[in-house]
């Protein structure tokens, strides 16, 4: 695609009596390019055909299915993975645990949301489920995508991500509860009238490795009113979130849930 400075000299030379072969020769575009320019100098608004990628226009857009973006964001930057394959092709790897079938689902029925031109396939593993997507956009998509361990590397968010994620902030943490976290009852003993009772009580727990995973999680969850802790460290490098007060579990429960 030629710029518009290169089209108007072209244009110029032409209504300077040049003919258009000497035109072509000397600023290295094609005739037909030139004759194209004569009738319309400005070029045609790019349109996203089927199997393109929204980010690789001259002017990079947002996936078409935000929410469900915003979902599968969450599942990659907990569980997920992108590896360059044969051809230039990636593949998205996002695991799953036999345990919980409307969670493999929900994954599948994200990644072909967001690159519907794809295909996507479960890989039965040893207890768990390879949902697993071919793009070559992938990289595009996801530009988390790096060398080595997700908690061995910086985690940013782009500007067009993190735009996203303050439309769509509960499908966000959806997919890092359905990924790294859960929904368990703790329980308790408490003095009742000189005798002790058990009780119990629901909290949301997210375990990450990533300091900054973790903080994506935590600005998510303060975007939309859920008061977090940081729970007890088991070691340094894990990272664990609370979620134990009653009207934050409440939310959780209605946008959220436990996995399935």
């Amino acid at each position: 695609m030629y710029d518009i400075h290169t089209r108007k000299r072209a244009l110029a030379l032409v209504a300077e009596g040049r003919s258009q072969n000497a035109v072509s020769k000397e600023l290295g575009v094609s005739r037909a390019s030139i004759r194209s320019w004569l009738v319309r100098l400005e070029p045609l608004p790019s349109v996203v055909k089927r199997g393109q990628c929204v980010r690789c226009q001259p002017q990079p857009g947002a996936p078409s299915a935000p929410e469900s973006y915003a979902y599968l964001l969450g599942l990659y930057l907990g569980d997920g993975c992108v590896s360059r394959q044969h051809r230039g092709n990636y593949s998205l790897r996002i695991a799953c645990a036999d345990a919980w079938p409307g969670l493999i689902d929900a994954c599948v029925d994200a990644i072909r949301a967001v690159r519907p031109e794809n295909s996507v396939c479960r890989v039965q593993c040893q207890g768990y489920v390879a949902v697993t997507g071919w793009s070559i956009h992938w990289p595009c998509l996801l530009p988390q995508h790096g060398a080595g361990k997700k908690h061995e590397r910086r985690i940013t968010t782009e500007t067009w991500q993190q735009e996203i994620l303050d439309r769509y902030p509960w499908p966000f943490i959806r997919g890092l509860i359905h990924s790294d976290g859960c929904r368990i009852t703790n329980w308790t003993t408490r003095l009742v009238a000189g005798r002790r009772k058990r009780y119990e009580y629901p909290r949301y727990f997210f375990t990450n490795k990533s300091g900054d995973i973790s903080k994506l999680f935590t600005d998510a969850l303060d975007r939309v009113g859920v008061e977090w802790t940081h729970g007890r460290q088991r070691t340094r490098s894990v990272k664990n979130i609370s979620v134990a007060r009653r009207a934050s579990v409440a939310l959780m429960d209605v946008h959220v849930g436990p996995k399935y």
